[in-house]
């Protein structure tokens, strides 16, 4: 089977592509416009082979990604390629609904196209997965919000959709789009919408990787507002083997959550990056006594959501998929990671982006 990944050079589309390669006999054509958050370093060299094909295009410029599906005739799409992080989004929400909003138009024509014309058994069997998130359903009541043993709300497939951010927004839009494409054009499509994912390879403006790095130069750990805010955690590579279960047996038109069932406050999630750390790496900078102490609260981000939860059952009782992570044991692994690969981070410093806070 031949998958056309588009941004396969990410985070999450970099940990499909290591995945596919390492676990199955499949050609991964990763398609990627190697912006900021895009790294060739992502696929280690030893996975390079005839069956890894990587084609540096933008999914806005059509005339490219047209000869990207005539040259390479894949079977499926795996569309992750997107703007992310909320923060630049509130900067700059133009760059997020170019390639958020038009780039899967024109991604989708382009596929649609291909697809019209594939002999009758290809044609049956193609699919185009779009990767999109949890934040296009707004947010959920904080658990303080509630009634003393109130149970706590979950994001479904069938919640709908309350975007608070300009990336949420573009997001969503992709989401319409791709099930216009389904109903009008019967263009068979599934829809996948993740929660926060953590992991190796992460470029250190989220969450995760900004503390621990933050951590270990001894600058400050910046906690929006009072850290209250809650959001299901899932470890990249457990999603990376959902989102390949999805474009292998998922069912064409539906929708699939995908979650870790690991609710965590942020100033939760910092603290324990901060345990870990001082367990893993000793020997900290400026003669400060523990980690902890870096924690500073800052002015919250606007619009700032209170709650994300996933019910991820649909998936786990149509496809046979669960998380394999607690969230101990894969942000365990997560810091692990950083600490042995200081030269992936610290290339990625070495460029425009310094940790800097985006979006206040």
């Amino acid at each position: 089977m031949k998958l056309l990944v588009t941004g396969g050079a990410g985070f999450i589309g970099s940990a499909v592509v290591r995945h596919i390669l390492t676990t199955s006999d499949d050609v991964v054509i990763n398609l990627d416009k190697l912006t900021y958050a895009g790294n060739e370093e992502s696929i280690p060299s030893e996975l390079h082979s005839a069956r890894y094909i990587f084609e540096k295009v933008d999914i806005c410029d059509r005339l490219a990604v047209n000869r990207v599906f005539e040259q390479h005739q894949p079977d499926a799409v795996m569309h992750l390629a997107a703007e992310s992080h909320v923060d630049r989004s509130i900067d700059g929400p133009g760059e997020f609904i170019q390639t958020n909003v038009v780039g899967t138009y024109t991604l989708l024509e382009a596929a649609r196209a291909y697809w019209t014309n594939l002999l009758p058994d290809k044609k049956q069997n193609f699919i185009f997965h779009h990767i999109s998130t949890d934040e296009v359903y707004g947010d959920l009541p904080h658990p303080h919000e509630l009634p003393t043993g109130a149970d706590l709300p979950l994001f479904t497939e069938n919640t709908a959709y309350a975007p608070s951010s300009p990336y949420s927004a573009s997001k969503a839009s992709s989401d319409h789009l791709v099930r216009a494409w389904q109903r009008t054009y019967d263009f068979p499509t599934v829809i996948t919408n993740c929660s926060n994912n953590y992991g190796p390879y992460h470029f250190p403006e989220k969450l995760v990787p900004h503390i621990i790095l933050n951590a270990l130069a001894g600058k400050p750990l910046p906690v929006y507002g009072d850290g209250n805010q809650i959001r299901d955690w899932l470890y990249v590579e457990d999603h990376a083997r959902a989102l390949y279960t999805v474009v292998k047996s998922g069912k064409v038109a539906q929708t699939y959550n995908i979650g870790g069932h690991n609710e965590k406050r942020n100033i939760d999630v910092v603290e324990s990056i901060c345990e870990l750390l001082d367990e893993l790496a000793p020997n900290k900078p400026n003669d400060i006594k523990n980690y902890r102490n870096l924690i500073t609260f800052v002015k919250d981000r606007p619009g700032h959501d209170a709650r994300y939860a996933i019910d991820a059952s649909k998936i786990q009782n149509e496809l046979d998929w669960s998380p394999q992570e607690t969230f101990e044991s894969g942000l365990r692994k997560t810091v692990v990671w950083y600490l042995d690969n200081n030269q992936w981070w610290k290339r990625v410093l070495s460029g425009e982006y310094k940790l800097d806070r985006l979006g206040a």
